[in-house]
């Protein structure tokens, strides 16, 4: 009777361990699979994040270079020789107001809409936004400069001298000091934006260092 029993027994236990093992090998079948879609999603991601990174990288290092030859090539010069005519009393002509830049807000926008907020640190993200703030203000100074030139300067320019400067004293007349204001202000932008640029590009190059 007994051994009839274990008779029995013997199968059941034959067919459940058969069971047992299926269901672990689906389940460590499973795992692995979602194991493995996770790492390649883990590369693509880190991948991505890497090409944004070194994008932003190469435009910043770019952007620092050329600021600081136009800066010392042709910002500085201007407004300290404009300067240094105002103080002497040499009247020296002024001329029209132009600021071009080939900065577009919507690139930066459309990298970080694209998934770029997901990928790259907050620190990162902090940097970013702060030199992009930099550069919006310091554009929409550049564009009120231009524009009171236009409306100022531009329609005067084959006038006498007389008209932009008091002849008594030699200095300019209220309405125009705003000429040697945006010489300045283009060269305090430069020197605004390398230092933002600097300061994200060390941040950059840090998440990419943490990330390889």
């Amino acid at each position: 009777m007994i051994t009839a029993t274990a008779d029995r027994k013997a199968p059941f236990l034959s067919r459940a361990g058969r069971w047992v093992a299926e269901l672990v090998l689906v389940f460590v079948g499973v795992y692995l699979a979602f194991w493995l879609s996770n790492y390649q999603q883990h590369r693509q991601d880190a991948e991505r994040r890497d090409r944004i990174l070194a994008s932003i990288e190469q435009t910043l290092r770019e952007g620092i270079e050329s600021s600081k030859i136009n800066r010392a090539e042709q910002q500085e010069p201007a407004m300290a020789e404009f300067r240094r005519a105002l103080d002497a009393g040499e009247m020296p002509p002024l001329r029209p107001f132009v600021f071009i830049t080939d900065y577009s807000p919507s690139d930066l926008a459309t990298m970080l809409q694209s998934g770029g907020v997901q990928l790259l640190d907050v620190q990162t993200l902090r940097a970013l936004r702060n030199d992009e703030s930099v550069i919006r203000w310091g554009l929409a100074r550049m564009a009120r400069y231009q524009k009171l030139s236009d409306e100022l300067i531009v329609p005067n320019l084959d006038q006498d001298i007389s008209l932009f400067y008091d002849p008594a004293t030699k200095k300019l007349r209220k309405r125009f000091e705003i000429y040697p204001e945006a010489l300045e202000a283009t060269v305090k932008l430069a020197n605004e934006l390398e230092q933002t640029h600097a300061e994200l590009l060390k941040q950059i190059q840090a998440e990419r260092r943490r990330n390889r």
